[in-house]
């Protein structure tokens, strides 16, 4: 009997063993993310490959890319005609640029997930975008981006100051000026948000604006900047880092498991729109947002 005993002992305790590895696999699981990308005014068709390259060298997260070709402010991104467009992500990205895209309906199905949990990643032109009513007060969209924003300012070098260096997010960064690009004017930065950067031009039309921030959106945890205009500027890797980090911490898993390269970086389509279109990249890049 106490032979019998000790067999099933071995036998429990190998299976706590063997367990174990696949608890940590499992604990270790890419971050699944959904970038939504096109619109006026941008290289989304570059931007999009440096983007998501360089937040998987940073971080374990694996990429769907939603790119629409289409370069209006008028245009949906035809991922958004799926109603269960954003099942199976733990966290969207959003860098459309689609000021025009006014339906509620349209708009609805695209915060109805982030009201209900479904953490959030606001990046530049993605600020300007949905201008339903009551615009320019504060929108629907406004308030899951957490600013009234309706203008920028000419490109100019942008000197980033971080007002919040206690926050995980922007722990141990240093303040650096920016090649040429715009800056976006906070109308209000809603009771909801929290600053973490601030950004000025060398310039008298336009006063210091927050460019870095997050938002409590019905609980969910949303971050957003409005820096991002250029190819140079998205390259960067003091911005790779600022992203990947807000990204990380928008799902609540800003740690060393998540912090590091993913180990099978891949991005895949998430709509039957993906033949490119032509990109005139330097017009993009001098030119400024449509949306203004």
């Amino acid at each position: 009997m106490r032979r019998a005993n000790i067999v099933a002992a071995c036998i429990g305790l190998c299976g706590l063993i063997v367990s174990l590895p696949a608890a940590r696999a499992e604990d270790q699981k890419p971050i699944k993310a959904l970038l939504v990308c096109g619109g006026c005014c941008h290289d989304y068709l570059h931007q999009k490959d440096i983007l998501t390259k360089g937040v998987s060298a940073r971080a374990n997260v694996e990429w769907t890319i939603a790119y629409d070709p289409d370069t209006t402010t008028h245009h949906k991104n035809p991922v958004y005609d799926n109603p269960d467009w954003y099942k199976g992500f733990d966290v969207i990205v959003h860098d459309e640029c689609s000021s025009d895209v006014k339906d509620m309906e349209t708009i609805d199905r695209i915060l109805e997930p982030h009201r209900h949990g479904l953490p959030g990643v606001n990046l530049h032109c993605a600020m300007h975008c949905y201008r339903s009513d009551p615009y320019p007060m504060t929108t629907p969209w406004m308030e899951f981006t957490g600013m009234n924003t309706n203008h920028h300012n000419a490109q100019i070098p942008i000197a980033i100051t971080f007002s919040d260096s206690s926050s995980p997010i922007t722990k141990g960064m240093d303040n650096w000026t920016t090649i040429r690009e715009e800056l976006y004017h906070a109308e209000q930065l809603l009771p909801t948000a929290h600053a973490l950067a601030s950004g000025r031009q060398n310039t008298r039309r336009e006063p210091e604006s927050v460019v870095i921030w997050t938002n409590d959106y019905h609980g969910t945890r949303v971050f957003s900047t409005t820096l991002g205009h250029n190819n140079d500027t998205v390259a960067d890797g003091r911005y790779l880092d600022l992203i990947t980090r807000g990204l990380l911490w928008s799902v609540n898993k800003l740690d060393s498991e998540y912090h590091k390269p993913a180990a099978h970086a891949r991005a895949s389509a998430a709509t039957a729109r993906v033949a490119a279109a032509p990109v005139d990249t330097a017009s993009a890049q001098a030119s400024g947002c449509g949306c203004e």
